[in-house]
């Protein structure tokens, strides 16, 4: 049965929405969460959840439920940028994730809405979200309809826009752009049969990248992003596209992909959004995943992100609506421990999604790419789980310098080129 008056609504009910309704309705709170398409629902991705991201997953009881869909664990990474490679993978997280997984969102998605749904939540799934309900400047609602249905209105203490980069939510309310730059690339991706090749990210020269890896269905999702200026010539023949890049980047691989891959669906093409962090909070209402802050998918981070974040945000609301503290205090610091936390890995991923590389981070993954230990710590910091303090440490870079004799000259202990 349908409640007029709710602690809070969520709009959108994806990898932020419904981990944030989950979490919230677990602690008792009278949650909404509506969203337009009804599941299993597909959706553009990378597919890509990091040990951090599976943490989460672990933490909440869902991490089984994910891995019972089918999709393979992964526990060896492959990562090349032109002339480097880097092979390996993390140390084993402190919550005992030994792995990192790539399901198929139509799986991901649909195990999340069902745990919110049994968290307690109320699901309406189906459901265009036409307009916010206002009272002067505060959101005090939503109104919209199902398919073929009158509007209806809902009500609630707070409001949460987790409706992708396009969010409706963010549209109502204003909510600024206050950090952001244009996007780089472009992508194509689809799905594989006959390909085993592991976990590949693999960046070539003549600004081209491909990546590959294992997910539901015994099937390999390989996707081929170049720079945006070449999308319409790329899109005249996407097949002949995707097979030119891999050959280029990795010719064994491409004999593989030419031999024995058949796709066996449709691409998916995409230009990416810009880069970009929003104003996340207002009277009423707050912004969460991708409403809120975006960057480029080349490292992956987006869903581990959007778990992380909606669990900060559910903390936030709690100690809001609890009466610890007020509720537009917390969401304040909500989007400002968001912002500090999240900094290291948002100016990483810009700094390489321009598919070349500053000579400082050249030389930091040339050097790593030549030390075991170090190897380690790389694919730790793009797990989530070890600190880029430490792994871009001037102390710790100077010592890795000096271990694998790596030439004086190129030896970047700073971004702004300092050397040894």
């Amino acid at each position: 049965m349908k409640r007029n008056m709710y602690d809070v609504i969520v709009v959108g009910t994806r990898v932020a929405g419904s981990p944030l309704a989950m979490l919230l309705a677990r602690q008792g709170y009278r949650v909404l969460a509506v969203d337009r398409a009804t599941f299993p629902s597909d959706t553009p991705s990378t597919h890509y959840i990091h040990q951090a991201g599976s943490g989460f997953l672990k933490s909440w009881g869902l991490l089984d439920r994910v891995v019972a869909t089918g999709v393979p664990a992964i526990r060896h990474l492959n990562f090349s940028y032109t002339d480097i490679n880097i092979a390996g993978f993390a140390r084993t997280a402190p919550d005992g994730v030994d792995a990192v997984y790539c399901p198929r969102r139509t799986a991901l998605d649909t195990v999340l809405v069902e745990a919110a749904g049994e968290a307690g939540a109320e699901v309406i799934q189906g459901f265009t979200v036409s307009g916010l309900v206002f009272d002067g400047d505060r959101v005090t609602g939503i109104r919209g309809s199902e398919a073929g249905g009158t509007e209806q209105e809902f009500r609630a203490k707070l409001v949460v826009g987790a409706d992708g980069a396009n969010s409706t939510v963010a549209k109502a309310v204003g909510a600024e752009t206050y950090e952001g730059s244009a996007a780089a690339c472009f992508i194509y991706y689809s799905y594989y049969d006959g390909v085993d090749w592991g976990m590949q990210h693999r960046t070539g020269f003549g600004e081209q990248q491909f990546a590959g890896w294992p997910t539901n269905n015994d099937q390999t999702l390989v996707a081929v992003m170049r720079k945006r200026d070449r999308f319409r010539e790329f899109r005249q023949d996407p097949d002949a596209g995707v097979q030119e890049v891999v050959s280029q980047v990795d010719p064994e691989l491409g004999e593989l992909l030419r031999d024995k891959g058949k796709r066996a669906e449709p691409f998916r093409p995409m230009l990416y959004p810009d880069n970009y962090r929003r104003k996340s909070h207002g009277p009423g209402w707050a912004l969460v995943g991708d409403a809120g802050y975006h960057k480029d998918p080349f490292t992956g981070w987006g869903i581990t992100d959007a778990f992380k974040y909606a669990q900060l945000l559910s903390e936030k609301i709690h100690q809001g609506l609890s009466g610890e503290r007020p509720l537009d205090e917390a969401l304040a610091e909500y989007q400002t421990e968001r912002d500090a936390q999240s900094a290291s890995t948002y100016e990483l991923t810009l700094s390489i999604s321009e598919l070349s590389l500053t000579p400082y981070y050249d030389s930091v993954f040339r050097a790593t790419s030549m030390d075991a230990e170090y190897i380690k710590n790389f694919f730790g910091l793009i797990a989530g789980i070890y600190p880029p303090e430490k792994y871009f440490g001037e102390e710790e870079l100077a010592a890795l310098y000096e271990k694998v004799n790596f030439p004086l000259a190129a030896r970047h202990l700073t971004k702004d080129g300092v050397t040894a």
